[in-house]
């Protein structure tokens, strides 16, 4: 099968020129929020939560994503070339990086939990990647580098760039991203731990990215390093998850023993309280016969006084 990419794809509709590039990453923006309200009814918040979050991250996430791009591609950006984003220019990781800061702002003026919202987030915004990655198709954008076997001329594996083979990375990403995005919502509803979910995103994207941003033929540099500026961030993803998922296994085994040792302190106290009522009651019980045998042993005596009196009566 033959994809031919020819630059970017626009349509028109009542004579306004639409982007199918834009239309594709929009579509990845309202899948991605339709998760998360799912997603956070079952941690108890209401759609209107999400909803306002949204307000916080999108903005930041196109900010982020373009102030990515702009830094590190090889041009010097005016002013009002910043702010023309329909002539192309964001990155994916710069949109997580804005939207991360569009959370943690939510977080601290409407009093949530960080993690609980990063981990109702992660998935949501998985989705929204693997969806998004396909209007890179639209976009011509994102593609890897030349082809030249002819064995491997095929899609998914390779796509035809203006009449040139190169690897389909956008396709794997998408791919990578969806297989990402089933294992965390099939996750969400077992793990209980806050932060686990968020973890396993950096960890689960962060190497699908870094070995993906190697076929790359379009890549961001950090100046004349020879550095893959995404390659690098996906790497620090992958060390930040791994570290956050050891952090809190110990965090939790640490929760355990607390609880582990509440519970035999409360046990201890409850056979301990129970030892001294047995005691108590044995003690009572003792005074009690005690007491039993004094009565018999007086009413015997009485009984000998009183055989004694009759038999000097007699």
């Amino acid at each position: 099968m033959d994809l031919h990419m020819h630059g970017r794809v626009n349509f028109n509709l009542f004579g306004l020129e639409i982007s199918a590039y834009g239309v594709i990453v929009g579509l990845g923006i309202i899948a991605g929020i339709l998760i998360a309200i799912y997603l956070g009814k079952k941690r108890g918040f209401k759609s209107n939560d999400i909803l306002t979050m949204a307000l916080y991250v999108l903005p930041l996430a196109i900010i982020g994503a373009r102030l990515y791009y702009v830094i590190f591609y090889d041009h010097q950006f005016s002013f009002i070339e910043f702010f023309q984003i329909w002539n192309g220019g964001i990155a994916i990781l710069g949109a997580v990086i804005g939207g991360a800061i569009g959370i943690a702002l939510y977080c601290l003026i409407h009093k949530k939990n960080l993690l609980n919202l990063t981990d109702i987030a992660a998935p949501s915004l998985i989705l929204g990647q693997a969806i998004g990655r396909i209007g890179c198709y639209f976009g011509g954008c994102c593609f890897g580098i030349k082809t030249v076997d002819p064995a491997l001329q095929w899609f998914p594996f390779s796509v035809q760039i203006d009449g040139v083979w190169h690897l389909s990375t956008f396709f794997y990403e998408s791919f990578w991203c969806l297989l990402g995005f089933i294992a965390l919502f099939y996750l969400f509803r077992k793990v209980k731990t806050k932060g686990v979910i968020t973890c396993l995103y950096f960890v689960i994207y962060g190497i699908g990215r870094f070995i993906i941003e190697t076929w790359r033929d379009d890549s961001l540099f950090i100046a004349d390093t020879g550095i893959k500026v995404s390659q690098l961030l996906s790497g620090i993803l992958v060390l930040l998850g791994i570290s956050g998922l050891i952090v809190l296994y110990f965090k939790n085994r640490l929760v355990q023993n607390e609880v582990a040792e509440t519970n035999e302190k409360k046990e201890f106290d409850k056979t301990t309280s129970e030892t001294a009522k047995s005691n108590e009651q044995k003690q009572s019980n003792q005074k009690e016969n005690n007491k039993s045998e004094e009565k018999v042993t007086e009413n015997k005596d009485e009984t000998n006084n009183e055989n004694d009196k009759n038999k000097k009566t007699k």
